[in-house]
């Protein structure tokens, strides 16, 4: 009963709001609508605006809000909702035009979810329209756990990955976004995990203008994106919350961006909060002094609990009422953007599921990466008699979902996939199927049947399905286990029970197809001399079992390629907490890595010639054809290297283009190189500017391997 009068108080005063309120007048622009809005509000209200979980104001029929969403691959954390690859894995597929589309998609269904969540008066976290993702931080190290959550080692992939998110998230119609994206983290985060909320990242300018904040540039100055995040970590001393040389200085003053600043969750009790189970930055001397630093300068809204101290520091005059009023305007007319005040709710519309679950399917298919293959694959059922399909991931559905993720529908296990795919043969040629664990993942304890190696050795080939799992990296996690630090790898090879196991089938004399799944690269030294062939598929979602089998059986020709560089176990990494980035990525590299960036097989071939380059309009124009014997897609890639830049990247990757040929099919392309891989960097001042240098322009299909 109680709850039910609570609630009808709510609705009569949202009633007596609406007659009153001009702010609900949906034919006013967003601006005025705050403005009007603003002038209604006391202090106390407009304060709460700027904690991520708005309070409602009763008094004007404002219902509660939180901005603590998550859809870094799907609506996460909020129910039943289609769960997409990862973002390394959406990388992988070279596809930024499919990647908008799916994000279009994430945002019809949080869209739908929101309405749901309103219905039954639900406004907590991950119930709203305002998502902290895109991640677009640099994987400028195989061993950080999150990597997962990126699209790889290069800035101009991840720009454009980025930006399709951010467009297909904050699709707009009639002046109304469908949800708003928010970069993150700001800037030059990635770990270590165990010490981020202490960690200072120490960065040379040319690093930081080259590496850590190409995409972000790229993004703010190419999109209307509404949010950026700032990290936990320092850059260069300052904690990047309160650090006005890249928030002020750069984001709003160089760029031009007059978006929100969003704090990263808790992110200001770093600096100030005692160490206690964690260390911290401890730079300021109260909670008050914190917010004063970051809500005094740019930062918009707290995620966080520190709406008492936000008060403090007001009460104190450490901030100005005016620069309260400044923020709490960009708060709500970003909400009046979203269409929440509006009598008719946009963007409202029957969802047909079968549609999005297509989608998963074609997203994990195309981020498959063939990284080895001698020919075993595609297999041929008829002719295996018994397949082994074994390992710690097989039948894993959990791992599929990586992290930030919402709860499928449907997984599809890689063994499902299989065991689907062998059933729905002929009787006469389908061959019988072994199953079993194995082992798992790290060096917790699994005992194997007794007749484990007598069944492979029944076994025409076996299919092992290894990898790591996001129970091992990942965001700030507490695992015992060698090779893994709090989230993060310490070893970047396969773990040690997986290969002790390999190496058991393998002096057997079985074929053996190795599927990898994992958020980063392994080095895969022993893998690549001793198997057959190997695909990375990645954390890829609900549909990833379908996927992995169309392509082990040639129902699908893949064509993902490597957003990160796989290194070889001899190549020398230098330590994990040093942000230079010499010898990191494949534009810093010196030595030849097992896999290169851009590396994939296809079960065609493609041939490329006719290259010409036009230095007036700096375009590049060749020919593509499929010389192979099947249908598929190619991933084109152009290159640039500046040869009189000895500090800058051996190469940059400057365009890339996923597309479909059918078999003997030749088509023509053209790649326009922006302006700014013709540039060097100036360390005195910061900036890139145009000088005489010798430039080289490569393309092919990666790195190392390309035709000129």
């Amino acid at each position: 009963m109680k709850r039910l009068l609570a609630v009808t108080s709510f609705l009569l005063s949202f009633a007596a709001a609406f007659s009153q309120g001009d702010f609900r007048n949906a034919s006013l622009s967003a601006e005025e609508r705050a403005e009007i809005l603003l002038s209604q509000l006391t202090l106390d209200e407009k304060l709460g605006f700027l904690e991520h979980a708005n309070p409602a104001v009763e008094r004007l029929g404002i219902p509660a809000y939180s901005w603590w969403n998550e859809a870094l691959h799907g609506v996460a954390r909020n129910g039943i909702a289609t769960v997409y690859p990862m973002p390394i894995a959406l990388a992988a597929t070279f596809d930024d035009r499919a990647v908008q589309r799916m994000f279009s998609m994430v945002a019809d269904e949080a869209r739908m979810k929101y309405y749901e969540s309103q219905q039954s008066l639900r406004y907590g976290d991950n119930t709203g329209l305002t998502f902290f993702a895109p991640n677009i931080n640099i994987f400028r190290d195989p061993r950080w756990g999150r990597g997962m959550e990126t699209y790889g080692e290069d800035p101009y992939l991840t720009a454009m990955m980025g930006t399709a998110c951010v467009n297909g998230l904050q699709q707009k119609h009639d002046g109304r976004y469908k949800a708003l994206a928010c970069l993150k983290h700001f800037a030059v985060h990635s770990g270590p995990e165990s010490t981020r909320h202490s960690f200072n990242a120490v960065v040379n300018e040319r690093d930081l203008w080259s590496t850590y904040l190409p995409a972000f540039r790229r993004i703010v100055t190419n999109s209307d994106v509404a949010m950026v995040m700032c990290g936990y970590n320092r850059l260069n001393g300052s904690p990047c919350c309160t650090n006005d040389a890249i928030l002020v200085d750069i984001l709003k003053n160089r760029w031009g961006y007059d978006g929100l600043f969003v704090t990263d969750c808790w992110a200001l009790n770093d600096c100030w909060e005692p160490d206690t189970v964690i260390l911290r930055h401890r730079t300021h001397e109260s909670a008050a002094h914190a917010a004063a630093a970051a809500f005094g300068s740019v930062v918009d809204l707290e995620c966080g609990s520190g709406l008492n101290a936000l008060k403090e520091a007001v009460a104190a005059n450490l901030i100005s009422v005016e620069d309260i009023n400044l923020h709490v305007f960009k708060i709500l007319k970003a909400r009046f953007q979203l269409g929440m005040f509006d009598p008719v709710q946009p963007f409202n519309k029957r969802l047909d599921n079968a549609v999005f679950d297509s989608m998963a399917l074609d997203m994990s298919r195309k981020s498959i990466v063939m990284l080895k293959n001698n020919g075993i694959l595609p297999l041929d059922p008829s002719k295996y008699k018994n397949i082994a399909v074994v390992g710690p991931n097989a039948a894993d559905s959990v791992m599929l979902s990586g992290n930030y993720n919402g709860t499928p529908r449907n997984t599809v296990t890689i063994l499902e996939g299989i065991t689907r795919h062998v059933n729905a043969l002929p009787k006469n040629s389908r061959p019988d199927i072994f199953f079993d664990t194995a082992c798992h993942h790290a060096d917790w304890k699994y005992e194997l049947p007794k007749d484990f190696f007598r069944k492979i050795e029944k076994s025409d080939i076996v299919v092992f399905v290894g990898g790591l799992t996001p129970e091992l990296e990942g965001e700030q996690l507490e695992v015992e286990a060698e090779g893994f630090l709090g989230g993060d790898r310490t070893s970047i090879e396969l773990p040690a029970v997986q290969r002790k196991l390999l190496e058991k089938i393998r002096v057997m004399g079985k074929p053996v197809v190795l599927v990898l799944c994992s958020g980063g690269a392994l080095a895969l030294d022993w893998e690549d001399e001793n198997t057959d062939a190997i695909l990375e598929a990645w954390y890829g979602g609900q549909a990833a079992g379908t996927a992995v089998a169309d392509v082990l059986f040639g129902k699908v020709n893949p064509a993902g390629r490597l957003p990160v560089t796989f290194y070889s176990s001899r190549n020398k990494l230098p330590p994990f907490d040093d942000y230079s980035m010499e010898n990191r990525t494949y534009r810093y590299l010196k030595e030849k890595p097992l896999y290169p960036f851009g590396h994939g097989l296809s079960y065609s071939h493609f041939d490329y010639y006719g290259g010409k380059f036009d230095p007036k309009t700096q375009t590049l124009k060749f020919m593509v054809g499929n010389t192979g014997g099947l249908d598929g897609d190619e991933v084109v890639q152009v290159y640039v290297t500046n040869k009189d830049d000895t500090k800058g990247p051996v190469k940059t990757l400057a365009g890339f283009k996923r597309l479909h040929l059918r078999k003997g099919e030749t088509t023509g392309l053209s790649f326009k190189i922006d302006d700014e891989f013709f540039e060097v960097f100036d360390e005195e001042t910061a900036q890139f500017r145009r000088v005489p240098a010798t430039f080289v322009i490569e393309y092919g299909n990666n790195v190392i391997e390309i035709d000129m």
